[in-house]
């Protein structure tokens, strides 16, 4: 093999490296990283800004889950709705923490990880760039010319008096504009040459700071915050009070930090719910209009005030937020023992299952008739019969209301202290004895109608609201689901999301430059160079430095002595 000196493919005082030494573990020229040394290139690799970004597209895509599949924290009825209509795959979801994926385990690693890798990108920096920014420009390069934006000028005068008058002139004439352009200078004399440095842009850095900054804030704001926010469910019936306490809650999950015994006092009156529909023939027809809510709230020893609830238009109210979820009739629902006594009379909510208000409800009688009874009952507003004798609601509104019923008796299941949703019958353990296979007629009822239950158990009644008026308007009470909502870290969020904006934007669009006017005395001559320097991409230099300097050389003409004709120095340019 021939010697590396006389390899032509090779410079004469090139050097191989030393090779690997086994003994240092092989590393060459040192020894082994250690314990030590992997630690500090594991936290380079974790506060690098490419980590950074890395980790927030994945915090992004961890979060597309918790958009596909219901969560706990915000729709518990839909979880469970899920496991029964996907009984096989649920299982599996719910031990991957898709339920719950903004606090699970594998969600909570890529925040935190995220949260170091930004604080341990961001306070070195901005360390950096404090020192940078109390720092003086940088001195004017020897060789302006090798930068790519550059412009000379030669002026030419009497004498080199003239001429060294002139160039402190220029400096001085440059300085002052460049700071007027925003621009911060030093002045540097040589012996022959006399220049002025200037620099600015820093808020680009600046910008990109607080944007990582206001990062590190939103993600500070949705964990702490987070602790102290709670979303519940609850059900109020047309002339129902609802108060903000956790037995008036259907469903409530609240912030680790949350107390379930400090809630703000205050209680919710449903006066009317009140809904528009399409009328038939007209286009659109039974679709509904406008939801409004119209509410009392009443606080301890305050005065009741007027509310409305609208659909994304919540009440504030006591730093809840109200939404508006849904709403529904709750036919009201009175059954007698065979001795004539009331053993059950509720407005009970029906869960409309189509556009058109066809609704389905669950009455479960467990006391005072001769076994425990559960109805399974559908709701009609505007009841038609099909061909095969079944019925269904044509229309959302009360034109021809009628319930119809199930009846099972035997054990509802409730007694044996485990929680049984309200919307729900399993008749497992139960025998039906109307509707359905049973080979007995469904029980069918219009408001005010009262039939008897089967094998004598009573009778039930479907009361009507308004009995003296003409027709069914009002017949039914109506029932709107609400959500309330408290989101102690939102304001933050916001704050922080907009300083985030703001930084992006100044990152994105203000130029980072450097710029120089170097002023040399060559004899009765001035050398007047202009030069400029883009900290990145910066398209706008070439033109920005040609304005300055056109700026510049409009005003270094000499104003006239008093009764002579102004005068101004030849330019001549200088071919590079």
């Amino acid at each position: 093999m021939t010697d590396d000196v006389t390899d032509p493919l090779r410079p004469s005082d090139h050097a191989d490296s030393p090779a690997p030494d086994a003994s240092t573990g092989g590393a060459a020229g040192g020894g082994a990283l250690g314990v030590v040394g992997w630690l500090r290139w594991g936290w380079r690799q974790l506060t690098s800004m490419r980590t950074a970004l890395v980790l927030l597209l994945l915090l992004a895509i961890a979060a597309v889950p918790g958009s596909l599949v219901p969560q706990r924290s915000a729709d518990p009825n839909g979880v469970r709705q899920y496991f029964v209509d996907n009984a096989d795959l649920a299982p599996v979801l719910d031990k991957l923490s898709l339920f719950d994926v903004y606090t699970s385990p594998w969600f909570s690693a890529i925040y935190i990880l995220l949260f170091v890798s930004l604080v341990g990108c961001v306070i070195p920096r901005t360390k950096h760039h404090y020192k940078a920014m109390r720092a003086q420009p940088p001195r004017t390069p020897a060789r302006l010319a090798r930068l790519d934006a550059h412009r000379s000028e030669i002026l030419e005068f009497q004498d080199d008096t003239d001429a060294a008058a002139a160039a402190a002139t220029a400096i001085e004439a440059a300085q002052q504009q460049l700071r007027k352009a925003g621009y911060r200078v030093a002045r540097y004399d040589g012996a022959t040459s006399l220049s002025v440095s200037a620099e600015r842009g820093y808020l680009r850095e600046t910008g990109n700071l607080v944007f990582h900054a206001a990062l590190v804030g939103v993600l500070l704001a949705v964990g702490i915050g987070g602790g102290f926010t709670y979303t519940g469910q609850t059900v109020i019936i047309e002339g129902r009070t609802w108060v903000n306490t956790m037995l008036d809650y259907t469903s409530f999950n609240p912030g680790r930090f949350v107390d379930e015994d400090a809630l703000q006092p205050y209680a919710l009156t449903l006066d009317e719910f009140s809904l528009s529909y399409v009328t038939p023939g007209a286009k659109g027809a039974g679709q509904a209009g406008d939801f409004v809510a119209h509410l009392t709230t009443q606080f301890p020893d305050a005065d009741a005030e007027a509310g409305e609830v609208r659909v994304n238009h919540p009440l504030q109210i006591a730093g809840d937020k109200v939404y508006l979820m849904g709403n529904g009739y709750a036919p009201t629902i009175t059954i007698r023992n065979s001795d004539g006594d009331v053993v059950f009379s509720e407005s009970v909510p029906f869960l409309p299952q189509d556009n058109n208000m066809t609704s389905q409800g669950v009455v479960k009688v467990p006391d005072g008739l001769r076994e425990q009874v559960g109805l399974v009952g559908f709701f009609y507003p505007t009841a038609q019969e099909l061909t095969n004798g079944a019925y269904t609601s044509v229309y959302g509104d009360l034109e021809y209301p009628m319930l119809t019923f199930w009846v099972y008796a035997g054990d509802l299941g409730i007694d044996g202290g485990v929680p049984k949703s309200v919307y729900t019958l399993d008749p497992s353990e139960m025998t039906q004895l109307a509707g359905g296979d049973s080979g007995t007629d469904s029980l069918e009822l219009k408001p005010g109608d009262t039939v008897d239950l089967p094998d004598g158990l009573g009778t039930i009644t479907f009361e009507n609201e308004t009995p003296e008026a003409a027709g069914f308007q009002d017949s039914v009470k109506r029932y709107v689901s609400l959500s309330i909502h408290r989101d102690a870290a939102a304001t933050w969020v916001l704050v922080f999301a907009v300083l985030a904006t703001a930084g992006l934007l100044a990152a994105l669009f203000v130029p980072r430059r450097r710029m120089w006017v170097k002023a040399t005395r060559q004899g009765h001559t001035v050398h007047l160079e202009y030069a400029g320097l883009a900290r990145g991409e910066d398209p706008a230099l070439d033109g920005a430095l040609e304005q300055f300097a056109q700026r510049h050389l409009a005003s270094l003409a000499d104003p006239a002595p008093a009764g002579e004709p102004p005068t101004k120095p030849e330019s001549t340019p200088d071919v590079d």
